[in-house]
């Protein structure tokens, strides 16, 4: 697939290096630190050179290893990040399942021409690829959303695709849809990461998504999706987000999810989350209960 996947190491401080992909989801990456100091001088020289000028230049620099997933971190300083609903028919279908009472709200919104957005995290305050990511003490029913990730560059546009985990608490949604806010916002509830595939090198409409939950040694849930199920483009969804609100550099937006887990699954502490998408790479988090004293230590 080329060398259209970049990412930064752990402990490499700003350089940006770019990757090489490993097979059709790259969990491995082939790095090489190429002397671009941050995220402005790479956008820059995207735009000047577009990713085959970044490929020669990491085919310029030998020096070069071989990194897992875990060793990657998000190589943007996100300033927010906004999110998508009922944007696939499956998650349209669980989101009515799960609210008695409120099903028709859902198919509107499914069919209306203007698509269900909110905002979803600072930046800040995300999970890094590997970190914690939590889950409310007072709810019960948490589940990941696996979704493609829009990567907006300082100008406003799509700079690449990342992976987007949008943890979200399903009974507080279920119990009323006013209380939205409540069930998507909360602390580490977002993670992206950890490699960027950049735009104009993949279809985004034509990737694979899976996600799988282990829970101790054993697999607990593994689900699969494509994007060509999305019913709106990413740049539709791009296009109202800031239609009247701008957008600040480095904004990223997730699409919505189209892997529900069953009814009768929630997430417990110490499961581990890891989502794939094809051409993209692999993000893996676990998860704990948030705390006060994890707050503040925060």
């Amino acid at each position: 697939m080329g060398l259209n996947v970049w990412g930064v190491a752990h402990g490499q401080g700003t350089p940006v290096a770019l990757g090489l992909s490993e097979g059709p989801v790259p969990t491995v990456l082939e790095l090489a630190a190429v002397g671009i100091p941050d995220a402005a001088a790479f956008f820059a020289k995207w735009q000047q050179d577009g990713p085959e000028g970044l490929a020669d230049l990491m085919r310029q620099h030998p020096a070069r290893r071989q990194l897992g997933a875990e060793d990657l971190c998000f190589p943007f300083p996100v300033s927010d990040i906004w999110a998508a609903g009922v944007t696939y028919e499956r998650s349209r279908e669980a989101r009515e399942e799960e609210s008695e009472g409120f099903q028709a709200l859902y198919t509107k919104v499914y069919d209306a021409e203007r698509p269900e957005l909110f905002y979803k995290h600072a930046g800040s305050r995300m999970a890094q690829p590997g970190e914690m990511m939590g889950i409310r003490s007072d709810a019960e029913w948490h589940v990941p959303e696996p979704e493609l990730t829009v990567v907006l560059g300082p100008d406003g546009s799509i700079l690449g695709f990342t992976v987007g985990n949008d943890l979200s608490s399903r009974d507080i949604e279920a119990a009323n849809p006013l209380y939205l806010p409540q069930a998507k916002i909360f602390y580490k509830s977002a993670s992206l990461g950890p490699s960027v595939a950049l735009a104009g090198t993949l279809d985004p409409k034509a990737l694979e998504i899976r996600c799988e939950i282990t829970r101790g040694d054993r697999v607990v849930f593994d689900g699969n999706t494509s994007t060509a199920r999305m019913r709106r483009s990413v740049e539709e969804l791009v296009g109202y987000a800031g239609v009247a609100m701008p957008l600040p550099p480095w904004t990223c937006l997730m699409t919505g999810t189209g892997i529900v887990p069953p009814d009768a699954f929630a997430l417990a502490e110490g499961d581990v989350v890891s989502i794939s998408i094809s051409g993209i790479g692999t993000l893996r988090n676990p998860v704990r209960t948030i705390t006060p004293d994890w707050i503040r230590q925060g």
